[in-house]
Order: structure tokens, then sequence, then C-alpha cells
């Protein structure tokens, strides 16, 4: 297992304002917009320090994305920011029209994603965005593991040309990623190196495959663990170079089974190299109100259900 050290605990989504504070200090182009959750995203400081760089939207989420789009089309790098349930869904047209279809560079910093909102429910608890967003042509889909990558995923978003759909959250989770950890678009980021099988993980889920990793290694199975915080473009790649040693593969993330990384997988396996795939995911259900570590181990998304399902797939292997 790659050596690491929990230096704190953290929400994503203060990683993406710190990184916005950064931004707005060392780049003029940079321009923020929100959709009246401006405490939630944590924009407050780059308000502040920016005030003629801040747009507030208001409830009018489909405009904000108009707007940003002009913004970007003048020179400019907006990041429109809101809860990721209506980031995504709400305003689906606006973005495959004016942000998608035209190649714009505009960055959506979609908070509050999956199950782990809690209490706000399921109206709020949105599961089907990366499949939104990945289906889209020109659509980058970043979904960062803790505080640390989520700022440097939004560094490196800013960098990037073109359309970024970032995936942060609510809950304050451990910080166990290097600060100083290079971000590369696109790149998966191995954490444990074995033959028995392959783990891939995204966002929040991440933190629970590292756990289900070490159970699994105390227990004699070698486990090779990769972060994928990029589901488009994926490293299909390392996937492939994984699962050929393995040969067999268990997909974790906090969104729907349909759509998600798991979806990419299999179908990146299902052209390669097929083998037995097992998933840590949600299976078509709408979420409910509750806290987040409830509603992971009522929804099939804790360690031992990780831990379950790296066994299914080896013995399906065999």
């Amino acid at each position: 297992m790659r050596p690491y050290t929990i230096t704190g605990k953290k929400d994503t989504r203060s990683g993406f304002g710190d990184a916005m504070t950064e931004l707005g200090r060392s780049r003029e182009d940079v321009v923020a917009l929100c959709a009246d959750l401006t405490g939630s995203l944590k924009l407050d400081t780059f308000i502040r320090e920016h005030p003629d760089r801040f747009f507030q939207a208001g409830i009018a989420e489909a405009n904000m994305i108009s707007v940003g789009t002009g913004l970007a089309v003048g020179g400019k790098v907006p990041f429109v920011s809101t809860f990721a349930a209506f980031a995504t869904g709400r305003v689906y047209d606006q973005i495959r029209q004016s942000v998608a279809y035209t190649d714009a560079n505009v960055k959506i910093a979609a908070s509050h994603a999956g199950l782990t909102l809690g209490e706000d429910g399921a109206t709020h608890q949105i599961m089907e965005d990366i499949g939104l967003m990945k289906m889209l042509p020109n659509m980058v889909v970043i979904n960062p593991c803790d505080y640390n990558q989520t700022k440097a995923a939004t560094l490196a978003a800013a960098d990037y040309r073109g359309p970024v759909y970032l995936r942060f959250g609510r809950p304050v989770e451990p910080v166990y990623t290097p600060e100083d950890e290079p971000f590369e678009i696109g790149k998966a980021v191995q954490w444990s190196e074995g033959g028995d099988v392959t783990i891939l993980a995204t966002g929040h889920l991440m933190w629970r495959a590292i756990q289900a990793a070490e159970q699994l290694e105390r227990e004699g199975v070698g486990v090779d663990l990769f972060n994928i915080h990029t589901i488009k473009p994926l490293d299909g790649e390392a996937v492939l170079a994984s699962v050929r040693k393995t040969g067999c593969v268990v997909t974790c993330e906090e969104h729907m089974m349909n759509g998600g990384l798991g979806d990419s997988v299999a179908q990146l396996l299902g052209r390669h190299f097929p083998v037995p795939q097992e998933y840590v995911a949600v299976d078509d259900l709408f979420g409910e109100s509750g806290t987040p570590a409830e509603l992971l181990v009522k929804f099939g998304l804790d360690v031992p259900d990780v831990v379950a399902a790296a066994r299914r797939a080896m013995q399906r292997r065999r």
C-alpha cells in the first residue's frame, strides 16, 4: 500500500473554495458565478477580494450557464457553481447546446453531489450527474477524492482549455493525498499493487476502497488499487494493464451503477479485455434522508461492501 498520512478532515468543497482564492490572486482572467449558494460553494474569500470578478446569478441556473459561456467567449475562464443537482439536470440543455457543442472554456463546479449530501434527501442527492456529463462530447469529468485533490483538480481545470465538470461534496472526510501532489487530468493514481484483484475507486469512495484494500491485504489478497479521479477521459491504459494482470475488477463510486465509472470501465473491458466485474454503486434507486454514514451503509457503499465485491470478483474469475 502506498504510504499516506491523514493530515486532518475537510470537505472537498473547501478544496474548491481555497483553489478559487488562489486563482483569484494569480489569474486576472478567472471569474466566478454562483446560483445563490456562495456560502455552500466556499466562495466568500474570492468575492471579498475580487467583487468585480464575481457574478451572482440568483436562482437562475440556466441563465448562469449562458452568462458563463458568454464570458468564456470574451476570453475569461468562468467557474459556474451550484449544487450538482442543479448544475446538471436542471440546466442540461444549456450545457449541451452552449457549452459542450461550442467547446466553450466553461468550468462547471458542482457541489453537494451523491448520497453523502445526507439529510437534504433524494431531491438533492443526484447520482446521475457523471453519466449526464460524460455523455457530452468535449466534456471532461473530474471527481476528486479529498480536499487536497479537489484543490489541485480545480487549479488544473483552470489551465485546461475546454469544458470541465468538477464534482465534489459536503461531508467532512479525511485528507490523505499529498498537498503537493501534481494533478494530471486523465491519469489514474495507483495506491497499491497486487495480482489478485483490481479495485478502481473515485470520489468519496476512494477512502472506503483504501480501507477495504488494507483489510484484504491483511488476509493475503494482493490488491491493485487505483484512484480514478478523472472519469472522462478514462485512463484506459492503466485499467487494462491492471485487469490483464488480475483478471477481475471492482468499481467503486457514489453514483448510479448506470452511467458512472463502472459503466465506463465495462465499456472499455467489453471492447478490449472482458473480465468479471463487480460494482459498488447505487443500483437504480433514489436516495433518502439520513446521515452520510448511515446512507453509505444502507445503499451498500461502505468498506465491507467493497471487500465483499472483491471476493465475488475473484470467485467469478476462478
